[in-house]
């Protein structure tokens, strides 16, 4: 592949280089949910714990702690999927371009895992047991990063500013508090998860 095809794939036409790790993430958890809700139904929690969804008891007996990286590309139904994806696309791209990719790969990931895993702990020790799923503990670990990033930068960053994305943040949090179904302990640990890999990182 010579050089001008990869151009084209790496930059935009006005020079700006595209999220391509951003890009990738949405193809990818997109790509997933589309195969499973192919061949089941991706609201149904026994389905998606089959195929790599959170569930302490299958950590506590059998070790599967891959579990807290393969939740991360599961969602329930297409509503939990466009809501992740959307929020991702909107704030990742803004992230990504600023800081690398590399960077903004080990935050996702980081952030996501730290999310599962409080999300794990919580269940374990309170005995409350459910299956967990999706990408938003990334998501949220997204603006907690762009939380940092806004108030090392004197209260703005890339557009946002640092009022603003703790108003996004609380305002994400209440709407998980009050809705039944949500795994709040993976958005708090998430957006700590971010807050805290971003002062590291950036």
């Amino acid at each position: 592949m010579n050089q001008s095809v990869w151009d084209r794939i790496l930059y935009q036409a006005d020079g700006e280089k595209r999220p391509i790790i951003t890009i990738i993430i949405v193809v990818l958890n997109v790509a997933v949910w589309c195969v499973l809700e192919f061949f089941g139904d991706t609201l149904d929690g026994a389905y998606i714990v089959q195929f790599g969804g959170l569930y302490p008891e299958f950590i506590i007996y059998r070790g599967e702690w891959y579990r807290l990286f393969t939740a991360m590309f599961l969602h329930f139904g297409i509503q939990h999927l466009a809501n992740n994806m959307v929020l991702l696309a909107a704030a990742g791209s803004k992230l990504e371009r600023s800081v690398g990719w590399w960077k903004y790969l080990a935050i996702y990931l980081g952030s996501g895992l730290a999310g599962n895993l409080l999300s794990y702990f919580v269940m374990r020790y309170s005995g409350d047991y459910a299956v967990g799923a999706g990408a938003s503990g990334a998501v949220f670990g997204i603006i907690g990063a762009l939380l940092w990033a806004a108030v090392r930068s004197h209260g703005r960053f890339e557009g946002f500013t640092a009022k603003g994305l703790l108003f996004m943040a609380a305002l994400c949090l209440y709407n998980g508090i009050t809705t039944t179904g949500i795994d709040n302990w993976a958005h708090f640990g998430g957006l700590a998860g971010g807050f805290i890999l971003s002062i590291l990182l950036l």
